[in-house]
């Protein structure tokens, strides 16, 4: 296993983002994002004695094993779950154009120690079952959403990054294997319902769709066939953020991995994400990184 040192690394693979967090030692969040048009393939080194969490919190993806002889597909909204002590499970994930793919990585031991008390209850932790592999698919329910929105968007200073994405890890795995038929009831009553999910979600992907020239709120409303308090509300509980606050972080995520990819000048990368001066541009961009567009790219070439 990589035992890499630092708390975030980061790296452009053919114009996809990848990310990995370091937990604790031995523990990791990689999150894979590809905004561009075309799948993207990403690899990473894992060992037999890790479990694996990969959650799709947009859009699909397919893991490949065996040198792409047997693969997982992974859809919206599902989970994966593999452990298998007998051989290394690499991770080999195509994701799809405008996906999004969470994993969560742990030592088996690790992991034991978390449920050791109730160890009986996880089934493949028993003793009889300590030695077989275990594959297993599963729903995101909507509190596990929540949480993986705020994985990727977060407005965090970077000292805080750490003990911000470790609290959320446990958060993940706890919310994972909660046998309470009604945490989300609890939690959050409008999502109970799934056509306000539905709706909600929907009004993500307008605004995704028309980033450069949005609809309003009203007009979004509307469009999702909701009332205005409830598209505010539901957005800020699903996603962890207003409409246009999530809108500007996508954008200027958007922003920065075309200026990564080096296939459009500053003014071209504003005008795509509904900047009409690069002024505007400028100053969002800044707001977001504490750099201008321009020192960002030249940043990239050190």
């Amino acid at each position: 296993m990589d035992s890499k040192k630092h708390h975030i690394s980061e790296e452009s693979i053919a114009q996809g983002i990848y990310k990995e967090t370091v937990i604790e030692d031995g523990f990791f969040i990689l999150k894979f994002q590809n905004e561009t048009d075309d799948n993207q393939l990403f690899t990473r080194e894992v060992s037999d004695d890790y479990i694996q969490f990969h959650f799709c919190a947009k859009g699909a993806g397919s893991f490949s094993f065996n040198n792409g002889s047997y693969r997982l597909p992974i859809q919206e909204d599902t989970s994966l779950l593999l452990y298998n002590p007998q051989r290394e499970l690499p991770i080999e994930v195509s994701v799809a154009a405008h996906s999004w793919v969470i994993s969560v990585l742990l030592p088996i031991k690790k992991f034991h120690s978390l449920f050791s008390t109730e160890a009986n209850y996880i089934t493949f932790l028993s003793d009889e079952n300590k030695d077989r592999k275990y594959y297993k698919d599963a729903r995101i329910s909507p509190s596990m959403s929540i949480v993986l929105n705020q994985l990727i968007n977060f407005n965090l200073h970077s000292s805080i990054k750490p003990l911000y994405f470790k609290g959320k890890a446990y958060e993940l795995l706890s919310l994972y294997f909660n046998r309470a038929e009604n945490v989300d009831v609890e939690q959050c009553p409008f999502l109970v319902d799934e056509d306000n999910v539905a709706k909600i979600k929907k009004a993500k992907q307008i605004i995704i769709a028309r980033m450069a020239e949005p609809p309003t709120l009203q007009e979004l409303a509307d469009e999702i066939q909701l009332s205005l308090n409830k598209l505010k509300e539901g957005f800020k509980q699903i996603y962890g953020d207003p409409v246009f606050t999530f809108l500007f972080d996508y954008k200027m995520e958007v922003a920065r991995q075309l200026l990564v990819s080096g296939s459009h000048n500053v003014n071209e990368v504003g005008l795509k994400v509904g900047y009409s001066t690069s002024s505007h541009f400028i100053a969002a961009f800044k707001k977001k990184f504490g750099t201008t567009p321009k020192k960002f790219v030249m940043g990239l070439s050190k």
